[in-house]
């Protein structure tokens, strides 16, 4: 089963709700398990399978990488000078526990806390700048479509730059947690309503309680008949509207 989830919502009353309007269809909630999850914040598409024999299988795709999704977000930065880039860095956590880039070479390395630095990539794709764009549905990068950036040092970037609204497609190569919002943070495009990661919490007059992160579409074979299942979500409002903000 395939349902979209709304921000600011857990995921257990997310499975609630979902259950209360499946058409009158009785379904036990114990029987029901998570593919994936979701940040608080974050919108989009989320898998539920109806038997524990299936979530292993949806899950272990998953963590091999088997699982192809994309994501939407809003950005705030300098309008970039790329179209589409893959981002290739270490992930682990700083010495104070929070999640943060490390350099590509130190992936491997043991942390003082214990925890290993492991390897991260996504891909981006820029859909629009100041609404001056036009939407397309996702499909996969091609590696002559990109320019790469193995991170080795901090990123330097410049504090008085135009501000612009990016919208831009993620294509997570490696499945870390916040891996989007941390390196649209090292690129220099924050998202916006993302205060963990420098993203602003007001802009034009308005003020956002949540980052602009949607869970777009996953792509996988189904567990059972091996075919190819593709889910995608509609756009989020936000979205919407950035992307005709130009024509106002």
């Amino acid at each position: 089963m395939v349902c979209y989830r709304k921000p600011l919502i857990s995921s257990d009353f997310g499975i609630e709700f979902f259950l209360k309007h499946l058409n009158g269809t009785k379904l036990n909630l114990l029987e029901l398990h998570l593919a994936n999850r979701l940040d608080r914040d974050t919108s989009g598409v989320m898998v539920i399978t109806k038997s524990h024999k299936v979530a292993s299988k949806l899950v272990k795709a998953f963590t091999d990488h088997k699982v192809s999704k994309t994501y939407i977000a809003l950005c705030i930065g300098p309008a970039p000078k790329w179209k589409r880039i893959t981002i290739i860095s270490g992930h682990g956590r700083s010495k104070f526990g929070a999640w943060r880039v490390y350099a590509a070479s130190d992936v491997g390395r043991v942390l003082p806390g214990g925890s290993v630095v492991r390897d991260m990539v996504t891909s981006f794709e820029v859909l629009s700048v100041n609404g001056e764009g036009s939407f397309k549905e996702p499909s996969e990068l091609q590696e002559h479509e990109e320019n790469n950036i193995v991170v080795e040092k901090k990123a330097v970037l410049d504090a008085d730059a135009k501000k612009n609204e990016i919208l831009v497609r993620a294509f997570p190569r490696s499945g870390r947690t916040h891996q989007i919002r941390l390196h649209c943070q090292y690129l220099g495009i924050s998202i916006r309503g993302d205060v963990k990661y420098e993203g602003v919490y007001e802009w034009n007059g308005k003020r956002y309680d949540g980052h602009e992160l949607h869970a777009e579409s996953l792509s996988f074979e189904h567990p059972i008949t091996g075919c190819p299942v593709m889910v995608q979500a509609l756009l989020p409002l936000w979205a919407t509207q950035a992307l005709q903000s130009s024509s106002k």
